[in-house]
């Protein structure tokens, strides 16, 4: 019996690691790093006139009782469950539609849908408030023209919110839309085909075939747009200022009135690391009941 000589192991060589470390430094500097110090600002009192020195819950314990915070919170709430799941299944059905082979120009159309999104959020954001403005907005203009009372749009609060989530939905749709798409022609036609000799109308195919085999696409959209709303700034910030009052006031606006307006860092960290728990645990209770394999 003829023995085989054990496999000798490569000499370590450090020129791999050197390739790395300028990534490696700009990651530990700029990501790193200010992750790990914000946790240990949060347990810091930085408000105007305090030591700021020192350990302390007093962050953490203001959340508890601060009724701005679930003003925030609440806005947030309602624009992540109405919004979410509306541009969702809009963005479905655009993806059906761009991929239907009955459509002509579809790179025009895809890149159409897509282009919002290349659209700076500054100009966009201006762009909804001048449309929904009280004083000569279009939106309302439209309205006046089919017989129909002007809204104050931007002054209150139902309207406001609504303003927001329309914003939000033009602009990610088209989006979210594309990487639903390339799920789509993922899916294998003779899959289809098979169906179509078994009587399955196009209908009971998107129920039975589509939807199911695109779950995994959607799955990553799903978690994708929840995590982006709970961040949540630029529109309610350009758009509507927050208001009116607090109507509008999301996570990321409060956080921004305490770390840049307050110059309460602590505090402003205390949200943050808020925000990342509820967005954690949104994402492993997604993806525990909608992740697993059916059977």
């Amino acid at each position: 019996m003829i023995s085989t000589p054990p496999p000798r192991r490569r000499p370590f060589s450090v020129a791999p690691y050197l390739f790395l470390l300028p990534y490696l430094l700009i990651f530990a500097v700029f990501w790193a790093w200010p992750i790990i110090d914000s946790f240990l600002t949060s347990f810091q009192d930085t408000r105007l006139g305090a030591a700021g020195q020192g350990f302390s819950l007093a962050n953490w314990k203001r959340v508890l009782t601060d009724d701005f915070f679930y003003t925030a919170l609440k806005n947030t709430a309602v624009i992540l469950v109405i919004q979410v799941p509306l541009m969702l299944a809009l963005a479905t059905a655009l993806a059906v539609a761009l991929g239907s082979k009955l459509l002509r120009a579809q790179g025009l159309f895809r890149f159409a849908f897509f282009a919002p999104l290349v659209v700076g959020t500054v100009p966009y954001s201006a762009i909804f408030r001048l449309l929904f403005s009280s004083d000569g907005g279009a939106v309302n203009a439209g309205l006046r023209s089919i017989g129909l009372a002007p809204v104050d749009w931007l002054n209150q609060p139902a309207p406001a919110l609504s303003v927001i989530i329309l914003a939000l939905i033009w602009r990610w749709t088209g989006y979210n839309a594309i990487i639903l798409l390339a799920g789509l022609q993922a899916i294998r036609q003779d899959v289809y085909e098979a169906a179509s000799l078994d009587g399955a109308t196009p209908l009971q195919q998107f129920w039975s075939i589509t939807l199911p085999l695109l779950r995994p696409t959607l799955l990553f959209t799903l978690v994708l747009s929840i995590i982006g709303t709970l961040q949540l700034f630029t529109e309610p910030q350009l758009i509507t200022g927050g208001g009116p009052g607090n109507a509008t006031m999301t996570l990321g606006t409060y956080l921004y009135q305490q770390g840049f307006r307050s110059f309460n860092f602590g505090y402003a960290s205390t949200i943050a690391y808020i925000v990342a728990i509820i967005a954690a645990i949104f994402s492993f209770v997604q993806i525990r009941l909608f992740g697993r394999d059916s059977a």
